[in-house]
């Protein structure tokens, strides 16, 4: 449901990746999806769960991922805050990058916006992630990388075997 702020406000199309590899992982991501909703963030599209090895290292526990297409009025900052910190509310603690998490949430795309810097849109490694471009396609197809040009189907296409190999819809 779309709350009335929303309708105020310039409204802004979003992607979001949520994550988790730790505990019960579609409990943290639905979680986050509805700390999301209550920040004014509204879903409008939402893949399937997808299931993969964990990145970079395969011996930590496997990932679940998701890709949300979403209604916002916050800016980019405002946004990457608000993410951070339903992480934090979830328990996601300071660790080393790539550690296991219950839960991380990735802002792929704002609106085609490109930035570099503190806050990097579209995300700088989303072009090679398989858990980002087999959900973002299932929602999007024909999503096209804002700083590449390049569309979802040749980003997909361009992963390696085994990454193609390595994700499971489920």
């Amino acid at each position: 449901m779309i709350k009335p702020d929303i309708l105020e406000k310039p409204v802004n199309v979003v992607y979001l990746g949520i994550g988790s590899n730790i505990g019960n992982r579609i409990t943290y991501i639905e979680k986050a999806k509805s700390l999301l909703l209550d920040n004014n963030i509204n879903p409008i599209a939402i893949s399937s769960y997808y299931e993969t090895p964990s990145w970079p290292n395969p011996k930590n526990p496997k990932y679940i991922n998701i890709v949300l297409k979403v209604l916002c009025i916050h800016n980019p900052r405002e946004l990457l805050y608000l993410c951070k910190t339903i992480e934090v509310k979830l328990g996601r603690k300071k660790s080393p990058k790539n550690a296991p998490r219950k839960c991380d949430i990735d802002i792929i795309d704002f609106k085609g916006m490109v930035l570099r810097g503190e806050l990097n849109l579209p995300h700088k490694m989303m072009h090679k992630r398989n858990f980002v471009l087999f959900p973002l396609f299932e929602i999007e197809k024909k999503w096209v990388h804002p700083l590449t040009k390049t569309n979802i189907k040749d980003l997909i296409l361009s992963l390696s075997t085994n990454e193609i190999r390595s994700i499971k819809q489920i």
